[in-house]
């Protein structure tokens, strides 16, 4: 395991300390620092955990959704989306997960990172596409992995794992069509083998 410029105690108190109220919980588990903060304050958190000068996380390494809709079978209490960033500060060699809520599930909307680091243009545009989360401040807010025409968020809990439409080329008409999907669900059973040594297994 690498040897941490800073520990990872260390580092908890010192994002504790650099937050303050601005943070909803800094927990330390596994080794990791992971931080909480609001959706007001996500911004200028994410602003002091960059320049502050025992954090200097210079770096963006991810950023992605979340959909807390069907987590642990319904025993989630809080927001339903989030998204959670991992920060690297290679000056001072330290990582930390920062994590925020979205308050209105209906109209998900978060300040973009974009302004604290470029790297986040393209992670936004993908938890957008994905969960239909809309970062506030993107300059360039449109899908990147679905079609153009493509309706609704595949990421979500309650989007169908073969989603709603198909599309395949029409001989005909010369072009690409879109119809409903033509799958079946089905249930699958697994196989059970009664058979003694089956397959020439030993005894």
């Amino acid at each position: 395991m690498t040897d941490f410029a800073i520990s990872p105690e260390a580092l908890q108190t010192q994002i504790t300390e650099t937050l303050g109220s601005k943070a909803k919980s800094v927990v330390l588990a596994l080794g990791e620092v992971t931080v909480v903060v609001g959706a007001a304050d996500y911004l200028e958190a994410a602003t002091l955990l960059r320049d502050a000068p025992g954090c200097r996380f210079e770096q963006l390494i991810d950023l992605c959704g979340m959909d807390y809709s069907d987590y642990r079978e319904g025993e989630w209490e809080g927001e339903r989306f989030g998204v959670v960033s991992h920060l690297l500060s290679v000056s001072l060699n330290q990582r930390v997960r920062l994590k925020v809520f979205v308050p209105n599930e209906d109209l998900p909307v978060v300040d973009s990172l974009t302004p604290v680091w470029n790297a986040a243009g393209w992670f936004e545009r993908e938890a957008f596409d994905l969960y239909g989360i809309v970062f506030e401040g993107h300059d360039d807010l449109r899908r990147i992995l679905t079609d153009y025409g493509f309706i609704g968020h595949p990421f979500r809990k309650d989007f169908p794992v073969s989603g709603h439409v198909e599309m395949r080329y029409d001989a005909e008409q010369k072009r690409v069509i879109y119809q409903p999907v033509s799958i079946e669900p089905r249930e699958i059973t697994p196989r059970v083998i009664r058979e003694d040594n089956y397959g020439g297994g030993l005894h």
